[in-house]
């Protein structure tokens, strides 16, 4: 295969991950789905960076560093989101977004 034609199937790829964790972050009513869908969301985003990346400039490593580093930071963030997720649903036994709107107090 050449080169434009992996370049375009991993943007579709992307480009789908982008739409289906939208879809997923705007239409669900459970605070872990909405999590999940922005875990989506922000993978679509940087497996277009990252080949965008490599097959622009391949022999650059600093494109391939701030994937890695992107990565790193939204585990971080998803285990503190799922950590304040779990304190929540303890405390009030909130598992939806629209009981989420009444933490105040």
């Amino acid at each position: 295969m050449s080169e434009t034609l992996v370049l375009q199937m991993l943007l579709t790829v992307a480009a789908a991950l982008v739409g289906v964790g939208t879809f997923g972050a705007l239409s669900q009513q459970s605070i872990v789905m909405v999590m999940m869908g922005l875990e989506l969301l922000v993978n679509g985003v940087l497996l277009a960076g990252a080949s965008a990346w490599y097959f622009l400039t391949p022999d650059a490593p600093d494109g391939q560093m701030l994937v890695v580093l992107a990565l790193v930071v939204m585990a971080v963030e998803m285990v503190m989101g799922f950590a304040a997720t779990i304190a929540i649903y303890r405390a009030r036994q909130i598992d939806m977004v629209d009981m989420a709107t009444e933490l105040r107090g």
